[in-house]
């Protein structure tokens, strides 16, 4: 049953669209640095592997760039003010989180972007559906290790053979492989449904709706294999 597996969750690109958001913080960083400003697109391939990274691939030169720090900064001191301006869950979402609560199902997010952020839009956008929720902080490891899965799963007290991880990206496939669980990729987030077979996705939710029906699926395939 669905109820004996852990379900973790991605944030960004898989239950919330927080594209925008990041795209005005990166700007408002680039400006504050006098650096050239980056398209919406460009923010999409930039971002999943958390804010370091981001900048490193918004500043021309990365950290050897003696503006990175200044543009590290700026990102993390607008985006903490600005993260809910036009972030939004994704249509269906919130039924879908809503089915996993009524069966009593364990849900968790694990994400990339710093610890505080992270429990903040969980708590206004996910409040109830959502007990545990765990972001970049110092003392674990980012993903694709599976240090914050594992953490996650701990808080949960559910055995990491028990968990399905849904995740929009490479990062996220890496993530799950590293940690042992079960696997479903989206394909409405930040990466398209050809670049997630071509980094080794295997089974490919369209929405929210299919993604539930897949976590059933998948479920009933771990316990009859044993996972």
């Amino acid at each position: 049953m669905l109820k004996d597996h852990a379900i973790i969750f991605d944030l960004d690109g898989t239950l919330l669209d927080t594209l925008d958001d990041l795209t005005a913080s990166v700007n408002a960083a680039m400006a504050a640095c006098g650096l050239p400003p980056h398209s919406r697109d460009e923010v999409r391939n930039f971002v999943g592997n958390g804010v370091m990274r981001l900048i490193e691939r918004c500043v021309e030169g990365g950290q050897e760039n003696p503006q990175f720090k200044k543009a590290y900064g700026a990102f993390r001191l607008h985006y903490a003010s600005h993260c809910q301006e036009h972030t939004a869950p994704y249509e269906g979402i919130i039924q879908m989180l809503g089915k996993l609560r009524i069966q009593g199902v364990p849900v968790a997010v694990v994400s990339n972007k710093f610890d505080a952020a992270v429990k903040k839009l969980c708590d206004a956008y996910f409040s109830g559906l959502v007990p545990v929720a765990i972001g970049e902080k110092d003392g674990i490891n980012k993903k694709p290790a599976p240090d914050t899965v594992l953490a996650a799963l701990k808080q949960l007290k559910m055995p990491v053979e028990s968990a399905i991880y849904v995740g929009d990206s490479e990062v996220d496939i890496q993530t799950a492989h590293n940690a042992g669980t079960g696997l479903i990729s989206v394909c409405w987030g930040f990466k398209t449904r050809e670049f997630l077979t071509e980094n080794g996705a295997g089974k490919i939710a369209e929405t929210p709706g299919q993604l539930y029906d897949m976590l059933v699926e998948t479920a009933a395939e771990m316990e009859k294999t044993g996972a």
